[in-house]
């Protein structure tokens, strides 16, 4: 993987070498310059992807091999010699924990070891941390919106960009909170619970009751099989006649497709709704199907809905399944899952919410995997310090100004347990004390000094790789995934909303705010 990586970080490499800075110390952090989607915090994520990579990096003789065809002909031998014995058994990585609520400015990753290899490392970081953490807050803006009853089930894998895109939304949209993934690939990789039962092709593919091979199923507590096809045309009649609908509209290919679907999975009936008609169609092949199945002692699992007015639908199909369990006396038969699918976004969500719906499975595909409101979280990759000396990028826009020096992050809490601040002082600072008073001056309004009382103080960084190995055990998916639902339950309200959120403040210690004050004077 070591050259998964931009040319330029190679030709770099080669120019620190030429003037023998390849191994003089330095530090760099890895961070954003602005919140995505238009709200106040991001989830951290990549941090494991990233730890691996930093194992395994280390240049083949094959890689050495394509270098020496890229690199400019005048490039001395040595070099090539060089970097065949480069590793990353001096670097020293400290992160935030995966899963964890950040904010602009802050390091997500600080990075210290020999410059030459400090600079080879940028690229891969980059792409390793950008996607993960983007489509992680996308998730968990998901999640929010849905509440934490309804369960989001991510199904983007065919609309993705390319297999690895597939793989990381899957696994970051759970970190994020989605409950399940359509993508087998990745249940089986990271463990995420997989979920699927049938498409459209699956019901159109059937014309008849005729088709139906086998007919029959063995009731759930044991007997001779019944003919689930003939059961459920009874059940159709009494459904219709409820319904005050025609039995001739229900489509027979549909309910054909149901009763096979039905007989081979018994214990996981999931009826997609919407082929035909819904209300004339497929909900009542539905109800007739799942009360046969409930005859032989089955219990279908949901329906599901894929186009229209999916909030509408839901309230409209949800009063049909309550009065078929009234009716027909099955009590559990009012609250089978409704799940809907069909290009959900932000906006659909809030509409549902505003319907007062009926759903309870939401499938998020392309609105989830793609981020189509910011394709990118556009996290960058600075120096802050070489050999002993505080960096500073000076531009004549503010935004991409860097902030100098090694540093040691804080969060800062109030008596509610709600973080407040996060504050960045220099790595030789001695930490803010709870109940103690301190001066911070707060990025993006002009270096104003202000006043925070702090009731917790909690440090953000951890170090996670030392010596060319992981330091600190790594938590599991589902500990990531618990710890970032945890992370965004602390958030005030103020700093959660999706909408208009207020401004997170970032701010640097006294020292620091004069350190990047002298800085930029001597450099002006």
């Amino acid at each position: 993987m070591a050259l998964l990586t931009d040319l330029y970080q190679l030709t770099m490499a080669y120019g620190y070498w030429r003037a023998g800075r390849h191994r003089v110390p330095a530090a760099a952090e890895l961070f954003f310059r602005r919140e995505p989607f238009h709200g106040a915090f991001a989830l951290g994520a990549g941090l494991a992807e990233g730890l691996r990579f930093l194992r395994a990096f280390r240049f083949s003789a094959a890689d050495i091999a394509y270098l020496r065809s890229v690199l400019p002909s005048t490039t001395e031998d040595a070099f090539f010699d060089y970097l065949c014995t480069v590793d990353a058994s001096e670097v020293t990585v400290s992160s935030v924990p995966e899963g964890s609520v950040v904010f602009s400015r802050v390091p997500l990753l600080q990075v210290k070891g020999p410059l030459l290899v400090v600079q080879l490392l940028e690229t891969t970081l980059l792409c390793l941390v950008n996607y993960a953490s983007l489509v992680a807050t996308n998730a968990a803006r998901f999640r929010l919106l849905a509440g934490p009853e309804v369960k989001l089930m991510e199904i983007g894998l065919r609309r993705a960009q390319g297999p690895d895109g597939g793989l990381s939304a899957s696994k970051y949209s759970y970190i994020g909170g989605f409950d399940f993934t359509s993508n087998v690939l990745a249940g089986k990789l990271y463990g995420i619970p997989v979920r699927g039962t049938i498409a459209h092709s699956f019901i159109m593919s059937f014309t008849s009751l005729d088709e139906v091979q086998p007919k029959v199923l063995a009731p759930l507590a044991g007997g001779e099989p019944v003919d689930l096809a003939a059961l459920a045309e009874l059940w159709l009649q009494q459904v219709c006649e409820l319904l005050q609908s025609p039995p001739e509209k229900a489509n027979r290919g549909e309910l054909a497709a149901f009763v096979s679907y039905a007989i081979t999975f018994p214990h996981n009936f999931q009826g997609l709704l919407d082929t035909y008609c819904v209300m004339r169609s497929g909900l009542p092949n539905f109800c007739a199907v799942a009360l046969a199945l409930h005859q032989l002692g089955y219990r279908a699992i949901g329906v599901r809905l894929d186009s229209g007015d999916l909030g509408q639908q839901s309230k409209e199909i949800r009063r049909v399944l309550r009065a078929c369990g009234t009716t027909f006396q099955v009590p559990w038969f009012g609250s089978i899952p409704i799940a809907v699918s069909n290009d959900i976004s932000e906006r659909s969500l809030e509409s549902f919410i505003q319907e007062g719906s009926e759903i309870d499975v939401i499938g998020v595909g392309t609105n989830l995997v793609t981020c189509p409101l910011q394709p990118s979280l556009g996290c960058v990759y600075k120096l802050v310090e070489v050999n002993g000396s505080p960096c500073l990028k000076l531009t004549e826009e503010e935004e991409k100004m860097t902030i100098p020096g090694i540093k040691a992050v804080y969060r800062l809490y109030d008596d509610a347990g709600h973080p407040v601040m996060d504050l960045m002082a220099l790595e030789d600072e001695p930490a803010p004390k709870a109940g103690q008073e301190l001066v911070a001056h707060v990025l993006g309004r002009r270096g104003e000094a202000t006043k925070v009382l702090p009731s917790t103080v909690e440090p953000l960084h951890r170090t996670y790789f030392r010596d060319g190995q992981v330091c600190e055990e790594l938590p599991s998916l589902p500990e990531v995934r618990s710890h970032a639902q945890k992370s965004l339950s602390q958030l005030s309200p103020a700093h959660r909303r999706l909408r208009e959120p207020q401004p997170y403040p970032v701010a640097v210690t006294e020292k620091l705010h004069l350190l990047l004050a002298e800085l930029r004077q001597a450099r002006q």
